[in-house]
Formats: C-alpha cells, structure tokens, sequence
C-alpha cells in the first residue's frame, strides 16, 4: 500500500456520523430496521413501520421502489430455513386413538405397569404421572416420548381409573397388551 492510500484511510471516528449511533429496532421481528427484509415476513415489518416509525417507513419505501426498478424479473428471494423467524407447526399424523396398558418384569419378583397412547388423546403425560404416582400412592415417570412407567402391578386398576379421570377415553379405547419384556 503506497503512503497516499494509507493518508485516504482514516482511523477514529467520522466527522459525518453522530456519536453514540442510536439503532433502531423493529417491534415485530426485534431486528435493526435496516434487516427487516432479510425476516421472513417482511410485510409484518412493513406494517409496523408505518404505524410506529413512519420517516423510516418511507425510505423502506423509496429504497424498495429503486429496486424494483433495477431489478425487474429477479425478485428477491427470502430467506426460508432456520432461524427465528420460522414458525414451527406440528403435524398431527393419524394415529389411531388407543391408550396401551401392559406389565413389565423388574428385578425377581416386582414388576411395573407401563401406559401407552395417552399422548394422543392430548392428555400431558406428566400430569398424568403425577395423578397415577398419587392414586396408586408409588413411584411414576414419564419415559420416550409416550409412554408413563408406574411402579408395581396396577394393570387392571387402570381400565377403571382412564376413564373416570378422562372422559375423553372410554374402556374400549383401552388395550392389554399382557406381560412385556423390557
């Protein structure tokens, strides 16, 4: 680098800029307002601006009216995976609606009652846990995804304790599957 381009960059700060830079950020996605069109709704950003901030709404607008013109066919892409801006949705799949009931072996002579299914029927299984742990006065746990492991042989307990908490599930929604092995 020659003397004359090292005398062009200048160290410190601008004489054009204000200091401390006050950022202002947007209401709807929590960005600086100048990276609202990389969000994934960006017209949700839009809308914010002109009600709360109307002078930078309008240079959002100036700026997108010069490049539509420039751009023409080539319409910006956004942004479609990751971040915050994704909504998650969850997918509701076609399980069949049935609550399993079945006894495992644990140790020599105890065993354990492990329910499956409630989960379908949109029933939190931890409160669930809780509510067999203190009918059944033992030890409950959620374990996997939807499946609550009760401590000691309490099988034929439940065809009649499901459905008088849960209205929801009747006695015919309710399957044996006898002893498992774990």
């Amino acid at each position: 680098m020659s003397i004359e381009e090292q005398s062009n960059l200048r160290l410190g700060p601008d004489s054009n800029i204000i200091y401390p830079i006050q950022v202002q950020y947007c209401g709807n996605c929590s960005l600086p307002i100048e990276y609202c069109e990389y969000y994934p709704e960006y017209e949700k950003c839009k809308q914010w601006l002109e009600r709360n901030l109307p002078t930078e709404f309008e240079k959002v607008k100036l700026e997108d009216n010069n490049t539509e013109v420039g751009g023409g066919e080539d319409e910006k892409k956004r942004q479609k995976r990751g971040g915050k801006g994704m909504l998650k949705t969850k997918k509701k799949e076609d399980v069949p609606k049935l609550v399993t009931v079945s006894r495992a072996p644990r140790g020599k002579k105890k065993s354990v009652t492990v329910v499956t299914g409630l989960s379908t029927f949109d029933i939190d299984l931890k409160v669930a846990a809780k509510f067999f742990g203190s009918k059944f006065a033992c030890g409950s746990s959620v374990t996997g995804d939807d499946e609550i492991v009760i401590q000691g042989d309490v099988k034929d307990e439940l065809f009649e304790v499901i459905p008088e908490k849960w209205p929801q599930i009747d006695e015919d929604s309710i399957d044996d599957l006898g002893d498992q092995k774990r």
